[in-house]
């Protein structure tokens, strides 16, 4: 008999963030194995945009119990901590529902970045928002170990990632890219002020830097830096040729839990830069698969001395099958009678 799973989200269902990009990929294994997935997001309530943040919906969730009560799941997860997330944790908590929630995306230091929002005031909230959560899945271990430190005492989890090589196949040779007297340098993911993208975008002058994506910051950086090529949204093969031709993947954010464009880029054999921080971390295999430095031109030159051949081999183990197994294996049943 089949399952059904209700995801609650504050993302729309087309955009492109590491939420959507999750839930999209394991839908298919869910099948396979007699899940099916539901979704309530933004699209069934009015909603508006977040001032300086307007990938974030903050949504009017009326009646959303109601909608849960329609659907009547047999799991809950709840993937974001915004106003739909809300309702639902305290529709779920009034009425003695199990549910799960998930922490993508690190909220408090983006806020203090954006905001100026005290750390201290956000975390807080993040234990408000998680206390009654069954499970809460995070990224990785190292996220395991910081939103332990930070006091959520939930019962945590790292969830692992994965990529769609079916969609991400590169239909040119990296030798057919345009020579370049400079090493080519690639950043692919949301440009906004918290990816940290100035320090990769300052090095123009020692490496050619390209950027994929688009987003708040842009208008902003192209001015500053009218030598960086910004190109734009790029999903499919037109992505894995934008990896397949960079000579090194940079990934400057500090702020990340993951970034699944590092194991995206690491596929077509691509080495990644990056901080030593979470996310990094626990994907790159030093001197392997990338390189991390707390100097970020010293990671790019580090990982131009890789094997692009170990490279790919290091990142078949990242797999949307395993990342469906792991979000499988720790769902609770929303009550005992279910």
């Amino acid at each position: 008999m089949q399952k059904t799973i209700l995801i609650v989200t504050d993302n729309l269902p087309d955009q492109i963030n590491g939420v959507v990009t999750t839930f999209k990929n394991i839908e298919p294994y869910a099948a396979r194995d007699g899940y099916r997935i539901e979704y309530i997001n933004p699209t069934y309530f009015k909603y508006i945009d977040c001032p300086r943040y307007p990938e974030v919906k903050l949504s009017w969730p009326w009646r959303l119990g109601k909608m849960i009560e329609k659907i009547n799941p047999d799991h809950i997860h709840i993937a974001t901590e915004g106003p739909n997330g809300i309702a639902a944790s305290n529709y779920c908590w009034r009425n003695n529902l199990v549910y799960n929630t998930s922490y993508h995306t690190k909220f408090p230091e983006i806020l203090k970045n954006n905001y100026y929002i005290p750390e201290s005031l956000t975390y807080a909230y993040m234990r408000w928002f998680h206390r009654h959560s069954g499970r809460v899945l995070t990224t990785t271990e190292s996220m395991v170990q910081d939103l332990t430190s930070h006091g959520l005492r939930s019962d945590i989890i790292a969830w692992t990632r994965g990529v769609n090589r079916e969609n991400l196949k590169p239909t040119v040779d990296r030798l057919d890219r345009c020579k370049d007297s400079k090493p080519v340098v690639l950043y692919a993911g949301r440009v906004s002020h918290e990816k940290n993208l100035d320090v990769l975008c300052k090095l123009h002058t020692k490496y050619t830097i390209k950027i994929v994506g688009d987003g708040p910051y842009r208008t902003s950086l192209e001015k500053r830096y009218p030598e960086v090529e910004f190109l734009g949204y790029k999903s499919g093969n037109d992505l894995a040729n934008c990896y397949i031709q960079a000579d090194v993947f940079a990934f400057p954010s500090v702020a990340d839990t993951f970034g699944i464009v590092i194991i995206e880029a690491m596929s077509t054999g691509t080495p990644i830069a990056a901080y030593p921080v979470t996310g990094p971390i626990d994907i790159i295999t030093q001197n392997v698969s990338g390189y991390m430095d707390e100097d970020l031109s010293v990671a790019i030159d580090k990982c131009l001395e890789l094997d692009r051949t170990q490279v790919k081999q290091d990142s078949e183990k990242w797999t949307w099958d395993n990342c469906w197994r792991i979000f499988r294996d720790n769902l609770l049943p929303i009550s005992n009678n279910k």
